[in-house]
């Protein structure tokens, strides 16, 4: 899982493309981290400006110190926002531990909700991770009460392991098996 150095791959799917972030991007996060009902199960509190802008430049350090990262996502033929997909390796303080395995998030713009970008652009994402890291297993949490998320998180392929609290908030950690190592840990992914 060693990517230092990494860029961000352009990735696209039969409606989207999804690249790396740039400051352009700024204003569509914004309105996307600053919405309560996107943030609802993910902290719950709107992000500042500031936050925001953290928020991209965390996602540009990503790609080049850890080899992967996330994706802006568009859609193409419009060029709309659509949200943001990745990976990460955030070194959460968290019991069990997640550090080591790249971590899964998705989050989708309000109007994108159940148009199937959300399983569209993280099937790409992990079909690239499948080929490019060699990462035996990914993570990632979700809200409890979160059922799109849960419920895309086992159409893609993972699998609550246990549950946690982050941060005061009860969280639900699900793992996924690499398709070759999947077998050998008896798992189907």
């Amino acid at each position: 899982m060693n990517g230092l150095g990494q860029i961000c791959p352009v990735l696209t799917t039969a409606r989207l493309t999804m690249a790396a972030h740039a400051t352009s991007d700024f204003d569509d996060c914004h309105a996307l981290w600053s919405d309560r009902d996107v943030v609802r199960y993910i902290g719950g509190v709107p992000s500042t400006p500031t936050e925001t802008w953290a928020r991209l430049l965390r996602y540009g350090g990503l790609w080049p110190l850890v080899g992967f990262g996330y994706w802006s996502v568009r859609e193409t033929a419009s060029g709309r926002f659509v949200g943001e997909v990745g990976l990460a390796e955030f070194h959460r303080d968290l019991t069990p531990s997640l550090i080591g395995a790249p971590e899964a998030g998705w989050v989708l713009a309000p109007w994108a909700h159940g148009r199937g970008f959300a399983r569209e652009a993280t099937t790409a994402m992990l079909r690239w991770a499948d080929v490019t890291l060699a990462a035996p297993r990914m993570v990632c949490m979700i809200d409890p009460e979160n059922a799109p998320s849960l419920a895309l998180a086992g159409k893609i392929g993972f699998k609550p392991f246990a549950k946690a609290a982050y941060r005061g908030a009860p969280t639900v950690l699900l793992e996924r098996f690499a398709p070759a190592t999947a077998e050998h840990a008896g798992e189907s992914a």
